[in-house]
């Protein structure tokens, strides 16, 4: 990575919310992406200790939890990314704590991004009606039926949501996840 991405994000607080079952392919490359660009990331999950990711029908690597959503809230970091797999979101959705850490970036006008089913806890979020969205396609119906428009493309960006299809767009994904979390305004 070149000096000028490799400092893209320098002094930036970036927030994955996820849990058990969270794909892992859409959290750990887009981790990556994000701390080559000089940000600083937190893992912010339900439980403490370490979460555990779903590859290819069987568990996979885990991860360390840095804090839960009861010990922090949004204004202590500038953007938020949601990574998919269809546990993860599930779980997330039904927590009524974790669906209040994402509004209040909503309410900041901080960028979120989410990939796959992640869009799944925007829906419950309530941030969905009238954005241009995309997601995996089994999400597609969901999100129509929440009031977005959903578009069949690698990256859709509408305001402050950025969302993805699929594993396979994680490159243009991270991208222009990147880029716009550049652009957003540090508002800590």
């Amino acid at each position: 990575m070149n000096e000028e991405k490799s400092t893209l994000l320098l002094n930036r607080r970036i927030a994955i919310l996820a849990t058990d079952g969270f794909e892992e392919s859409e959290l750990f490359y887009p981790k990556k992406a994000l701390e080559d660009a000089g940000a600083k990331v937190d893992i912010v999950s339900l439980h403490k200790g370490r979460i555990k990711a779903w590859s290819n029908g069987n568990w996979g690597k885990s991860i360390h939890v840095d804090v839960t959503v009861d010990e922090t809230e949004g204004v202590q970091y500038d953007s938020l990314f949601i990574p998919g797999g269809v546990m993860n979101p599930d779980q997330l959705r039904s927590n009524r704590r974790a669906i209040a850490f994402v509004q209040e970036f909503s309410e900041d006008e901080k960028m979120i991004a989410s990939i796959c089913h992640g869009p799944q806890v925007l829906i419950e979020a309530g941030l969905t009606k009238g954005k241009h969205l995309t997601s995996w396609s089994s999400v597609k119906t969901d999100l129509i039926n929440s009031g977005a428009i959903w578009e069949d493309n690698e990256v859709v960006v509408d305001e402050h949501l950025i969302t993805s299809r699929s594993p396979l767009d994680l490159p243009a994904f991270n991208e222009k996840m990147i880029d716009e979390f550049s652009r957003s305004a540090r508002r800590i």
